[in-house]
């Protein structure tokens, strides 16, 4: 039983935290409260909602793959917004599923993953998260380097490469960045970090092999979630698919 004394130690926590965030980016110029504060709140609401919902959705296996759904959907129009790509930006729902389908196809076959919705959920919840991040890293970064790198492309078009060619080879190596921190993440998992999975079964009694188990197995589908991510981005952006809406979908010599 949560006593209130509980809430309250709760909440000044979070307004510490929140605080926190803001006034280090308020008063070192780094951007402005608002995002963080809108964060939280969204954190707070959204957490809240499916707090109340999750039980009745982890008892239903037709609601689980639904819950999944919504978040490829929201995970999509998140990433589809931070690239700027407007209408497009459906696009890179292919790079978010493109990784995380068959990964989870994959884990289901084999056994390792039961199709139970208090297994599919977390699990395809930070599967859908990490494409998702390196869809959006990825997508800006590659975004960002077409653009300030277009006398190149020009060389490379006058060279006689294709169009598509010329931007892949332009955006490539930028766009793999979004990969260091699965990478990081994975080289000192144990050694920095001890991710939610590991944590979330000991904390529920899991035996310390099994808890470590888990948490490999999530961490080496991420890696390949997210390396499929990116290699589909760069594919979407050389074939004019993900664009900015202030860029054109083929990009032209002038």
């Amino acid at each position: 039983m949560v006593l209130a004394t509980d809430w309250v130690r709760l909440l000044i926590v979070c307004v510490v935290f929140v605080a926190a965030a803001c006034a280090i980016v308020r008063f070192t110029g780094l951007t402005t409260p608002k995002p963080f504060l809108t964060a939280a709140a969204r954190a707070v609401l959204q957490l809240a909602a499916v707090s109340a919902v999750i039980t009745f959705v982890l008892t239903h296996l037709g609601l689980t793959w639904a819950f999944l759904v919504v978040m490829a959907v929201v995970a999509t129009a998140t990433s589809a917004r931070r690239t700027g790509a407007g209408r497009k930006g459906v696009w890179v729902a292919a790079s978010i599923l493109v990784g995380t389908v068959p990964a989870l196809v994959f884990l289901l076959a084999i056994g390792l993953l039961p199709a139970k919705g208090i297994a599919l959920i977390p699990v395809g919840g930070i599967l859908i998260g990490g494409a998702m991040t390196a869809t959006t890293l990825s997508a800006r970064r590659a975004l960002d380097t077409l653009h300030e790198r277009f006398g190149e492309y020009e060389a490379a078009r006058a060279m006689g490469f294709r169009e598509r060619d010329a931007v892949r080879l332009i955006i490539r190596q930028p766009s793999a960045e979004a990969l260091l921190p699965p990478l990081d993440q994975t080289r000192t998992v144990g050694l920095v970090t001890l991710p939610g999975a590991f944590v979330g079964m000991l904390l529920g009694g899991a035996p310390v092999w099994q808890a470590g188990a888990l948490q490999i197995v999530v961490l080496l589908a991420l890696l390949a979630v997210e390396a499929a991510a990116v290699a589909t981005v760069v594919e979407l952006v050389a074939r004019g698919l993900v664009r900015r809406a202030s860029q054109p979908t083929e990009v032209r010599l002038t």
